[in-house]
C-alpha cells in the first residue's frame, strides 16, 4: 500500500485500523450512489494508499469581501483520503468519512 502520509503525523485511530487490514467497507453513513460502489466489491474493497490532505482555512479582514462579516474566520480542515482498488483494477480515492477498516475474515 502506498503511504503518502507524513511519516511524524499521528495517524487517527480509525486511519490506523484501516492502514493494518487493508481493506475497507462501506460505512453505514454515507452519501455515495449506489452506482458509484458497484464498481467495488460488496464484502472487502482493497485499500492501495491512504493520503493526508489540509483544507486550508480562510480569514477575511475585509467587510467589502463578505458584506457584514468583517473579520470571518474558516478553520483549516484536516482530511484522509482513502485509496480504493475497484474491481476492474481501477483506483479511486475517497474520504474516509465514507468507509470503515472491514472485519477479518
Amino acid at each position: 500500500m502506498n503511504d503518502t502520509t507524513d511519516k511524524q503525523l499521528q495517524l487517527p485511530e480509525k486511519i490506523t485500523a484501516i492502514k493494518e487490514c487493508n481493506f475497507v467497507t462501506w460505512s453505514t453513513a454515507n452519501d455515495l450512489s449506489a452506482e458509484f460502489m458497484q464498481y467495488f466489491d460488496d464484502v472487502r474493497i482493497p485499500v492501495v494508499g491512504i493520503r493526508h490532505v489540509r483544507q486550508w482555512g480562510v480569514q477575511v479582514d475585509d467587510e467589502r469581501a463578505i458584506p457584514g462579516h468583517e473579520r470571518t474566520s474558516i478553520e483549516d480542515e484536516e482530511l484522509w483520503e482513502i485509496v480504493l482498488e475497484a474491481k476492474d483494477g481501477s483506483n479511486y480515492e475517497v474520504n474516509s468519512r465514507f468507509v470503515d477498516p472491514a472485519p477479518e475474515i
